[in-house]
């Protein structure tokens, strides 16, 4: 029988905001998403569920969550998320700071969480034992994504493909620069072809992107390719201490003719990015992983990026009690 006493669940509160994100920046799994300067951007869109965990009084993990329609989600506002958790953290008090965790959730009224896990490739060190956790509490696998990642210590060929659209980007004397404001690629390229392919929106505000590039101004970074002085292209990199992740990319018309997401990307990887681990794509599944949009994972497999899974669970709180049995 696992005994919980020690450890102490409690509700996050704006005064806890510089343990908070202290913890994040020296935990071994999290990233700047998990900062609050970036979480609570959008607080107004969610209500907040997260916890600080204490073991014999000292922070030893973090959950950010929220709450929504008698749920807990680890947060739905993020790309992935999960509890975060000490370096030093080890297996067996580590299991019974997730014990600790649902039972908080379970008698605070909810009957379910669900988890978006953190991708591995995300780590500073290895961090799956939540999974294992998750099994133990029978959770249910009910969404995987794919992400098209490069190997960037490990790279494979680009394709003939992406070769030619380089050279096209070299023949039309393309330029690609790192800019500070998102205006000209919010506004003349990636809003008018998310509306007119996808009748969508970017998840961020021209708005919320400047805000969030104020307060992180060295891991979120927008690079555009220039034809003749006008902008053609660009994308937006998320970067963590060993991903370069495109958050968003798009080109105007002329992009196959020009090159220019060819040349952005050879560009990115292979001088701007090249000490980091991965490039991750992101996403070229839709309807909750069910479908894949084949072109758009072509267009990333030959850069040489392969698959990478994201997982998402749905448990039952009360099953915490399925622990207890565990440990040997």
């Amino acid at each position: 029988m696992i005994n919980l006493e020690h450890i102490q669940v409690v509700a996050y509160t704006a005064d806890k905001k510089q343990e908070w994100n202290a913890f994040v920046a020296a935990s071994k799994n999290g990233t700047f998403l998990f900062d609050r300067n970036f979480m609570d951007y959008h607080s107004h869109r969610f209500t907040d569920a997260s916890v600080l965990i204490y073991h014999q009084q000292k922070l030893v993990a973090l959950f950010p969550a929220n709450c929504c329609d008698q749920k807990i989600y680890s947060h739905q506002g993020l790309s992935y998320g999960g509890m975060i958790l000490s370096k030093k953290e080890k297996y067996s008090l580590g299991m019974q700071i997730f014990q600790a965790l649902l039972k908080h959730y379970w008698q605070a009224g909810f009957q379910h969480l669900e988890l978006k896990e953190i991708p591995s490739i995300y780590h500073k060190y290895p961090s799956d034992e939540v999974l294992h956790w998750l099994f133990l509490c029978k959770a249910k696998l009910f969404r995987r994504d794919s992400l098209s990642v490069i190997n960037l210590q490990h790279p494979l060929f680009f394709s003939r493909d992406r070769k030619a659209g380089v050279k096209r980007g070299v023949k039309h004397k393309l330029e690609v620069k790192e800019v500070t404001a998102f205006d000209a690629f919010w506004n003349q390229i990636l809003i008018p072809n998310l509306q007119q392919k996808h009748q969508a929106k970017p998840v961020h505000t021209l708005e919320e992107i400047n805000l969030l590039k104020s307060r992180f101004p060295h891991t979120i970074r927008q690079f555009n390719v220039y034809y003749k002085g006008q902008i053609v292209a660009g994308t937006t990199i998320f970067e963590t201490h060993k991903v370069a992740h495109s958050q968003y990319i798009s080109g105007n018309a002329d992009k196959n003719e020009l090159g220019s997401l060819d040349f952005l990307h050879d560009y990115l990887v292979k001088k701007v990015f090249k000490n980091k681990d991965y490039f991750d794509f992101g996403i070229s599944n839709e309807a909750h992983g069910t479908k894949v949009n084949t072109g758009l994972m072509y267009w990333k497999e030959s850069f040489g990026a392969r698959t990478v899974t994201q997982d998402f669970y749905s448990v039952e709180t009360e099953n915490y009690q399925l622990l207890n049995q565990v440990l040997l």
